[in-house]
């Protein structure tokens, strides 16, 4: 698959909002300075646009990769790298927040999910309907993941919060619209669009950031945290 430049900027813009309120998160946790980021609106739904845009492009990226075709060994590939990526993130956090530990975290989330959309490649309309359908079933059904949740959590000591969570009910149904939105074509009419055509510093930036946007997600949150960190005691 042949880059697609829209597609880099996408995930870039998502990486410099998750930068910024991963900065302000860890800016709260050593208290210079002092906002409600796991309650207030603003925050939440920022989370919230992060994660969809992430998706999104997950759904996205994975029909480009296999639309003629699933390429099982870029599938085991991929997996692999997001699982150890994904164990690093739980062993970290364990340490760092042992009462609010990742246990299904963006990356976690990433890495079921884009083998859960496998069957769905080339099958926009399908994709649709069940997003949809998943969507009202969480809204208006109230269908999510709390009795999994209810059933693991003693056996496996999850945490009642957690300071990154991905379910895959309502989640998946980004991907899926990701993928609708590749393989109906309508990925060429949104990239095709002025924002995406722009050529200055800060979108080459964002294009800098969605090319390398797994190692800047592993690397940014330990250094930022690190950084801060090491003020604090300094200081």
């Amino acid at each position: 698959m042949s880059r697609v430049d829209g597609l880099d900027i996408l995930r870039g813009f998502a990486i410099l909002l998750m930068i910024i309120f991963h900065t302000s998160y860890d800016l709260n946790y050593f208290n210079y300075i002092d906002i409600k980021i796991t309650k207030d609106p603003f925050w939440l739904n920022f989370r919230v646009l992060i994660v969809t845009l992430f998706l999104l492009a997950v759904g996205i990226s994975l029909y480009l990769t296999h639309k003629d075709g699933i390429k099982w060994q870029k599938v085991k590939k991929r997996a692999f790298i997001l699982a150890v990526a994904s164990i690093l993130v739980t062993v970290a956090t364990y340490i760092v927040f042992p009462n609010e530990w990742v246990y299904f975290g963006i990356l976690h989330s990433i890495l079921v999910l884009s083998i859960l959309a496998l069957p769905f490649i080339n099958r926009g309309y399908l994709s649709l309907l069940l997003a949809v359908a998943i969507l009202i079933g969480y809204n208006f059904y109230n269908i999510n993941m709390h009795p999994l949740f209810n059933l693991l959590q003693k056996p496996l000591n999850l945490p009642t919060n957690t300071v990154d969570l991905a379910p895959i009910i309502p989640w998946f149904s980004v991907v899926l619209v990701g993928l609708s939105i590749g393989s109906l074509n309508l990925y060429k009419r949104v990239f095709s669009l002025k924002l995406f055509k722009i050529d200055n510093n800060f979108t080459n930036l964002l294009k800098i950031l969605g090319k390398n946007s797994l190692l800047i997600y592993i690397i940014h949150q330990p250094i930022i945290f690190g950084v801060l960190y090491l003020i604090t005691i300094f200081e």
